[in-house]
């Protein structure tokens, strides 16, 4: 599977829900990471979490969008954030399309690929689900801010 990937593994699932997804205690884990910076390995690339991250990664139209096991991988992999940002790979930049955007991305986006694996248990089996998201990250006079995953898919 996508051998020269560096897929991060989430070792338990903290979060899931049947009905109603628990994106309230996603909301909490990720505010732990306010005010952290990470550093991407491939570009050397230091990625601010601000305090605005939580909220777009918990409320976005994308994260609104999805369900099953979308949601659940979506959520769960706010438990390693960090991870993922370092084993971030494929940077490509974006113009800023959006005027609600024009202050906090003037100077445009970055998008990498991030990898992560899902634990699953049915029926007493054990598995592993791999997934592929796009990390999306604005760019400012004051540096690269975390701004949310999107495109989850889980592979093959």
């Amino acid at each position: 599977m996508d051998e020269e990937r560096k897929y991060v593994e989430i070792k338990q699932i903290c979060f899931s829900g049947k009905r109603k997804f628990p994106w309230n205690e996603v909301y909490q884990k990720l505010n732990e990471y306010n005010g952290m910076v990470v550093k991407v390995k491939e570009t050397g690339d230091d990625i601010i979490i601000g305090s605005h991250f939580a909220k777009e990664y918990c409320g976005s139209i994308y994260t609104k969008q999805i369900h099953g096991m979308t949601e659940k991988a979506k959520g769960n992999a706010a438990l390693i954030i960090p991870e993922l940002v370092t084993n971030a790979s494929n940077r490509r930049w974006t113009e800023n399309k959006k005027d609600k955007h024009n202050l906090d991305a003037i100077k445009g986006w970055y998008r990498y690929d991030v990898f992560f694996t899902v634990p699953t248990a049915h029926a007493g089996l054990k598995g592993i689900n791999y997934y592929r998201g796009t990390m999306i990250a604005r760019i400012n006079d004051c540096g690269i801010y975390l701004h949310d995953i999107i495109n989850i898919k889980k592979r093959g």
